[in-house]
């Protein structure tokens, strides 16, 4: 469980042991800019290569993190270069490391479909074997690693209904067994140096509509949502590090907004009942279900002022005029410094994590 704690190494500051009765902590927060508070929760997609843009963005700061969707034959030597062009860009720009993420669930959403996981979230949900399944997670997260990944978006903890678009991701239609399941393969990418993500909160089993192409309703009663969030309460008490929140829309908690965009469901649900205080990560930005009626950059603010963490542009948006917004406003004072400078510290916490495997 990530708990905000005097992150020091982040950026590089120091402290006088002369006297350890007098001693008094730096505040990890002293310098840091509007700029630097904005352009960490940024995560911005990445094909095969570190553009010049995205070097630029690393190096100014603009983003914190990036998202890889590298061809399916890319060599693992190639991608790894890749990446730590980008990290070298970041640390010349006096900057923390980048977040590394790719969605490596198993079976349909695979990028790099020659590594493991070898059995899809639904094989190991019949096998109900939470040992392969941690063994699934820990072979993953080595093999991840080698591309220079540090954030697996995995395991989807959804609980499929009927007529449910994400069944074929899912480890089973039985909380319980969704719960022991994924809850094992988060565990063995965490014993493997990688971050894993919940997703996607409060649960995408009972909606039809995939969330990807258009807008989607989950006209459910609050019990059926509350029995679908199982797994995530699990996974929450056994310390996952990143809670992904969806994109769908659910009356039964805020009838006026998708959940990423939601504070009575990211802040109210996950965070002050259910007690998590790792990192949230939206959904796609751009994904069609949002895209259907906000900019990327106006959904920027609506999820960082619902309580959201990173914001993901996975579809290809550039970041600087997102974070432009945002910085605009945080200056305004539609987003508070307060806020954004906790979402900072938990960014940077899992980077310390992550950073020391």
């Amino acid at each position: 469980m990530i708990v905000i704690v005097v992150v020091l190494a982040v950026r590089g500051l120091g402290g006088d042991d002369s006297d350890p009765q007098h001693q008094r902590a730096p505040d990890p927060l002293a310098g840091v800019s509007p700029e630097e508070l904005v352009g960490q929760r940024l995560m911005a997609r990445m094909g095969d290569e570190a553009t010049p843009e995205l070097i630029e963005a690393a190096r100014e700061g603009t983003i914190g993190g990036v998202i890889m969707f590298p061809a399916p034959d890319v060599v693992p030597a190639t991608a790894a270069r890749q990446v730590e062009r980008l990290q070298r860009a970041a640390a010349k720009g006096d900057n923390p490391p980048l977040l590394v993420a790719i969605d490596q669930e198993g079976g349909e959403v695979k990028r790099l479909p020659a590594g493991p996981p070898q059995r899809s979230p639904a094989e190991l949900g019949s096998l109900g074997d939470a040992s392969a399944a941690r063994a699934e997670g820990e072979q993953t997260a080595a093999f991840l690693r080698q591309f220079g990944v540090n954030v697996d978006l995995a395991p989807v903890l959804d609980v499929p209904g009927p007529g449910s678009f994400i069944a074929g991701r899912a480890f089973a239609d039985d909380p319980g067994t969704v719960a022991e399941v994924g809850g094992a393969f988060a565990a063995g990418l965490e014993q493997g140096g990688l971050a894993a993500t919940a997703k996607h909160f409060p649960g995408l089993g009972l909606a039809t509509i995939n969330t990807d192409l258009a807008p989607s309703v989950v006209e459910a009663p609050l019990s059926d949502l509350r029995a679908g969030l199982v797994p995530f309460e699990a996974a929450i008490a056994s310390g996952i590090d990143i809670v992904m929140v969806g994109s769908a829309v659910y009356p039964a908690l805020d009838r006026g907004a998708a959940a990423m965009l939601s504070e009575r469901i990211v802040t109210g649900e996950l965070r002050d009942r259910l007690g998590f205080d790792g990192v949230v990560i939206t959904d796609d930005l751009e994904a069609g279900s949002i895209g259907a009626e906000l900019a990327p950059a106006d959904a920027a603010v609506e999820a960082a002022a619902a309580g959201a963490d990173i914001l993901l542009l996975a579809t290809g948006a550039a970041p600087g005029p997102v974070a432009q917004r945002v910085r605009r406003a945080l200056a305004r004072g539609e987003l508070e410094r307060a806020a954004a400078e906790q979402s900072y510290l938990r960014i940077a916490e899992l980077k310390r994590m992550v950073a020391t495997g």
